[in-house]
């Protein structure tokens, strides 16, 4: 693999983007799930757009800010040092979309709650991200894979729903992808990495095994 590959993956499966791949799969393979089965085609679009901005354009914007103001020196948020601020930015931004999309979004926050807990659920990864951030440089984007896998493979045997199959072994291979291209940005060291993976698998399963 080479740099150049590497840090297209990179950017593909950002962790702020990992969100929006996830939702868009449930909403199109398997409405009922995320309960929007009541939503017809043009809604689902709004509502993933409306996800799409709250969950990635709003933090993006905020991170470039960042370093416009000279907060953080780079895009990428390499340096240990300057990742908290904007994890707690992100932070925030996902804790108000799961208030907005589980309280105050109607009929979204009625008829689909379990938006809200996914978004819940992705918000608690961030925290324990920003968090652990305090004192060590774990992987974000191995914590966002590992969320969007737990979240699949669980739903996937708690539903008994084929359509997840599929979706879950894409998962699974651009997981395998992403972290190699992490491992050879030098980006972060294997056991940072395998902390951030399991982490996200914990947190999603654990939603998935109380909340669906």
């Amino acid at each position: 693999m080479n740099n150049r590959i590497a840090i297209i993956l990179s950017v593909l499966f950002h962790p702020l983007i990992i969100s929006t791949y996830l939702f868009a799969t449930l909403f199109f393979l398997t409405p009922e799930l995320a309960g929007v089965s009541a939503f017809g085609i043009p809604a689902l679009g709004s509502i993933l757009l409306l996800l799409f901005l709250n969950t990635f354009i709003a933090p993006a914007v905020v991170i470039y800010y960042f370093q416009k103001m000279g907060l953080i020196s780079s895009l990428h948020v390499d340096d240990l040092a300057e990742r908290r601020l904007p994890y707690l930015a992100s932070t925030l931004i996902y804790a108000i979309a799961t208030y907005l999309f589980g309280w105050h979004l109607q009929p979204v926050s009625e008829l689909a709650p379990q938006i809200s807990i996914i978004l819940g659920s992705v918000t608690l990864s961030l925290v324990l991200v920003t968090v652990i951030s305090l004192f060590w440089k774990i992987s974000a984007h191995a914590i966002g894979i590992g969320g969007a896998i737990g979240m699949l493979s669980g739903l996937l045997v708690r539903s008994g729903e084929n359509g997840l199959l599929n979706p879950l072994l894409i998962a699974i291979l651009c997981g395998g992808w992403l972290l190699s291209a992490r491992l050879h940005l030098n980006a972060h060291t294997p056991k940072q990495i395998l902390a951030g993976f399991l982490c996200g698998i914990l947190v999603s399963s654990i939603t998935v095994y109380y909340f669906f």
